[in-house]
């Protein structure tokens, strides 16, 4: 049997198990490692399977996942976003569809700062889906709005995500995190336009907020808001200037999170210290565990030559480029409706990174794009997780059908967000070509 029968042997019984419905780290580690003792033998495989052990658990580069993780907590576990719904609110709430804008200027500010897309749509659920169906907003509108500003999270640094692809990839996790920047930014202003026109074509579904504000009492609601934005702004310049790496950046925004979390409940128990902390380790040993899985089906990928076979099948096909990069991404699409991101990278980078840096991309611009597909694929049926956590979050009040009903024109806008990135790569690689 050749190795790469053993290959399509093993990616097979991976697809297998997922669908089966075992844990995808668990089947990542097990085909990884009968694989690579099928093609090398016990004691090289051993040896190998050491290596990626000690690799992951000892790299210096690894501990900015645990510290952005940390300062995604603080920040939600303080409330934090309480204040950034109330600020922007009082800021947007008057325009077209301002409670929606409002909740997706919010959720980037926070998913910034927490780096997660399910926590951030949990969080602007319960604050912001309630106050919009009690304004009369349409039940699709605002639970789809949520959904999708959700992924904003993983868009905008820092971003745990983005981390992983560049462990998985060995690309440079300063560069990353840059990169997405402006794109998190277009994309968020895009889905503001977006409901502007939906709301303008169909006023019925978002009924004008009359609520006006004083000047004080909008720069009073920035009290809070505003140095949480500060704080992320402050990261993203330290990054770009060198001032510090990736790591520092996290140790910096964990620390200054805390304090602003402090600063709003002035005690450790109020910020639920133990269970934060606890949630950081829990959910770093998820990642952890899956990196180090991944590592190991992508060694037995590359030894088995299959990765290889289907990389010169891919860039040999008698095609343009665009339609390999559509391909790549429908894949992405359709696997982001089955299982979450961290797993969906650390189960395609190791076939589709390779195919896209031999047809000349760069692999900083194929993070954020990637980065984007799985993110759509997170709000996009039949499964589309936000979609769930929006639903269970809502106490009942919206049906799933709703969440899907209204993602259509935010999918179309996250599908025009991929087209432009795709004719204008500088979007991503502009700041890190700066650095």
């Amino acid at each position: 049997m050749s190795n790469v029968v053993i290959g399509l042997i093993g990616t097979a019984c991976l697809f297998g198990g997922i669908l089966m419905g075992i844990n995808v780290m668990v089947v990542l580690g097990l085909v990884g490692g009968i694989g690579l003792l099928a093609l090398v033998g016990p004691t090289a495989a051993t040896s190998l399977m050491s290596n990626v052990f000690f690799e992951t658990t000892h790299s210096f580069h690894f501990s900015v996942i645990p510290l952005f993780l940390l300062m995604g907590f603080f920040a939600m576990r303080a409330g934090l976003g309480e204040d950034l719904f109330e600020a922007t609110t009082k800021w947007l709430g008057g325009m077209k569809g301002g409670l929606a804008i409002s909740t997706t200027m919010g959720a980037a500010a926070f998913g910034a700062a927490s780096g997660s897309s399910v926590g951030t749509a949990t969080v602007f659920t319960k604050l912001a889906l309630p106050e919009m169906l009690d304004r009369g907003y349409d039940k699709s509108l605002a639970s789809a709005s949520i959904a999708i500003a959700g992924t904003l999270a993983v868009m905008i640094p820092p971003s745990a995500l983005v981390v992983v692809y560049g462990i998985l990839t060995d690309s440079s996790i300063g560069a990353l995190l840059i990169a997405g920047f402006i794109p998190g930014i277009v994309f968020a202003a895009m889905l503001c336009v977006a409901i502007w026109i939906t709301v303008a074509r169909r006023p019925e579904l978002a009924p004008t907020d009359t609520t006006t504000y004083t000047l004080r009492e909008k720069i009073v609601a920035l009290r809070l808001a505003g140095p949480l934005v500060l704080v992320i702004v402050a990261i993203v310049a330290g990054l770009y200037k060198g001032v510090f790496t990736p790591t520092e950046a996290g140790g910096v925004g964990a620390t200054l999170t805390l304090l602003l979390a402090l600063v709003r409940h002035r005690s450790l128990k109020a910020i639920q210290m133990n269970e934060t902390l606890l949630e950081t380790v829990r959910t770093t040993a998820m990642i952890f565990g899956i990196l180090i899985s991944a590592l190991l089906f992508s060694k037995f990928l590359a030894l088995s030559g299959l990765a290889n076979v289907v990389g010169d099948f891919l860039t040999g096909m008698d095609a343009p480029v665009w339609m390999i990069v559509v391909l790549v991404a429908v894949i992405y699409l359709s696997l982001g409706m089955m299982m979450d991101a961290p797993a969906l990278l650390a189960i395609t980078l190791p076939i589709t990174h390779p195919v896209m840096m031999d047809l000349g991309f760069d692999p900083i611009w194929f993070g954020v794009f990637v980065v984007l597909l799985v993110e759509i694929g997170a709000v996009t049926p039949p499964v589309g997780i936000n979609c769930f956590v929006v639903q269970a979050a809502s106490g009942g009040r919206v049906k799933l059908e709703d969440v899907f009903k209204g993602l259509i024109p935010f999918v179309l806008t996250g599908f025009l967000m991929l087209v432009l990135l795709y004719v204008f790569p500088q979007i991503a690689l502009y700041l890190p070509s700066r650095m």
